[in-house]
C-alpha cells in the first residue's frame, strides 16, 4: 500500500512541477540575472542558450529577471519576444518583459514588466526597490493564447514606446495603452519568469536603438 501511495505522490509531483535541468544556473553568455528573493540561483533555476533563443526552468523559489547590459531601449521603440510554455503549471505562474531597467543589481532596482500566465491574462506592474504599483491588474484577454490540448501555449509580446504613449501587444493584437509618464521605458530590457515554469523564449529584439 505504501508504495502505491509514493508512486502516485510522484506522480503528482512530474504534473505539478516543470522538468529542470540536471546542471542548473544562468549558463548563457553575456546574460545577467537577480532573484527576487535571494538564495543560489545553481539551486533554483536552470537559463541556458537553446538554438536562435534561450530556455528557461525555474523551481519553487524561482523567480528571476534576466538581461544582457548592452540591451538598451530609449526614445521611440518597439521591443519584443516570442513565449513558449512548454508544459502546464502546477497554478497560474508568468513570464514576460521588462523595459527601462534601472540599478538592476542595487537596492533601488527600477523597471516595469508585462506579463502572461496561463489562463489567458496578462499584467503590467511596476518594480521601484520594495515598491510594486500596479498599473493594470490581471485582465483576461482573447488575443493571448491558452495552454493547447498538448498543454503548451506560444505568445508573442511587445512593447511599443512612440511620443507620450507605450502600447502593450499580445501576437499583435494591442491589450493596453500607458502614458509614457507611468511607464519606466529608457533603459535595460530584458525577461522575467516566475516560479515552476518550463519555457523557451526566441525572436529576442531587445535592444532596438543599438
Amino acid at each position: 500500500m505504501r508504495s502505491m501511495v509514493m508512486a502516485a505522490l510522484a506522480a503528482a509531483a512530474l504534473v505539478a512541477v516543470p522538468v529542470v535541468a540536471e546542471e542548473q544556473g544562468v549558463r548563457a553568455d553575456g546574460w545577467q540575472h537577480r532573484l527576487d528573493f535571494g538564495g543560489d540561483v545553481d539551486d533554483l533555476l536552470s537559463f541556458d542558450t537553446m538554438g536562435s533563443g534561450v530556455h528557461v526552468t525555474t523551481t519553487g523559489a524561482g523567480f528571476a529577471i534576466f538581461w544582457q547590459p548592452d540591451s538598451m531601449a530609449e526614445g521611440d521603440f518597439t521591443i519584443s519576444a516570442s513565449f513558449t510554455q512548454m508544459e502546464p503549471s502546477g497554478h497560474p505562474n508568468a513570464y514576460g518583459l521588462f523595459l527601462g531597467g534601472a540599478d538592476l543589481a542595487g537596492d533601488g532596482q527600477q523597471y516595469t514588466y508585462f506579463m502572461l500566465r496561463q489562463g489567458g491574462e496578462f499584467l503590467i506592474r511596476k518594480r521601484m526597490g520594495e515598491d510594486l504599483p500596479i498599473l493594470v491588474e490581471w485582465t483576461a484577454n482573447d488575443a493571448i493564447n491558452d495552454l493547447n490540448d498538448q498543454g503548451s501555449s506560444n505568445n508573442t509580446l511587445s512593447v511599443e514606446a512612440a511620443g507620450d504613449t507605450v502600447r502593450f501587444l499580445v501576437n499583435g493584437t494591442e491589450v493596453a495603452t500607458q502614458p509614457r509618464s507611468e511607464v519606466d521605458t529608457d533603459g535595460i530590457t530584458g525577461l522575467r519568469v516566475t516560479h515552476l515554469l518550463n519555457m523557451h523564449i526566441d525572436d529576442l529584439m531587445l535592444s532596438p536603438s543599438m
